[in-house]
């Protein structure tokens, strides 16, 4: 059976999830496209609906997918145009939208390496940020993700949207920044921050011992928390007018600069 009117109570409900507070109540997410469910169900991420619109599929194997869903417990759902429209975050959805579960994670959950790279993110607002550091630290293979007094909810679409899907993979933790640090000083983890008040450049700081780049908000940069409790504070060079960058390309400037010095290369 085909949904077709906005007035189905599954389509208001797959709409009332727009909503960050409906989302948190039931503890799931909403996941748009076909990289990202793809990406989810790998990761062994519960999905527990699917809706497609076949018109809007802009690859050839999404059928593929749906079969692998349903056989994998989904509730599937064909869906009209307009009504797919309406539950899609995206402008221009690809035909694929899904309810998925969603689990918070502490500290005790993430991996605890004395040699590990971690990356801290402190009250960052905008999600697409976050969703950016989330694949950043994916891409360099980081050990964990550390969220510290969230300004934004990590499981908003626009986050998964901007990592890729990443979130699934990378292990991700919420907590106090004061847990955080505590936590990260019981492993002899070193905390490096970027500030403009310092002569130390980025790489010329050992970066192949245990460390955890920490990065804050958009406006106002780190807190003087973690700014005063950084054991490494380093300077990335800016040669134009400007005195900062994005957090989220300031992060990826830092972790490939620590991938660098530990050697990582692709296995293949």
């Amino acid at each position: 059976m085909e949904l077709t009117s906005l007035q189905n109570p599954k389509v208001k409900r797959a709409f009332a999830l727009r909503d960050r507070r409906e989302r948190d109540r039931e503890g799931v997410t909403i996941l748009e496209g076909y990289r990202e469910l793809t990406r989810a169900h790998a990761a062994g991420i519960p999905i527990r609906e699917t809706f497609f619109c076949r018109e809007m599929f802009v690859g050839e194997n999404n059928d593929a997918l749906l079969d692998t869903l349903r056989d994998a417990g989904s509730a599937i759902y064909e869906c009209s145009a307009n009504v797919l429209r309406k539950i899609a975050y995206r402008e221009r959805p690809e035909g694929l939208i899904a309810i998925a579960e969603m689990k918070r994670k502490g500290l005790d959950e993430i991996p605890a390496k004395p040699d590990g790279l971690y990356l801290v993110a402190e009250t960052i607002e905008k999600p697409g940020n976050l969703g950016s550091i989330l694949r950043s630290a994916d891409a360099v293979g980081a050990t964990a993700v550390i969220v510290c007094n969230k300004q934004t909810d990590i499981f908003n679409p626009n986050v998964i949207r901007a990592s890729t899907g990443a979130i699934f993979s990378m292990p991700l933790a919420e907590t106090t920044s004061e847990e955080a640090l505590a936590w990260l000083r019981n492993l002899g983890i070193k905390t490096l921050a970027a500030t403009p008040h310092t002569h130390l450049y980025h790489t010329d700081v050992d970066m192949k011992q245990g460390v955890a780049i920490v990065v804050g908000a958009e406006q106002y940069g780190l807190s003087d928390y973690w700014m005063n409790s950084a054991d490494l504070q380093v300077l990335i060079p800016m040669l134009g007018k400007m005195d900062s960058l994005n957090v989220a390309t300031a992060a990826t400037i830092l972790l490939y600069e620590a991938a660098r010095q530990r050697d990582w290369k692709p296995s293949n």
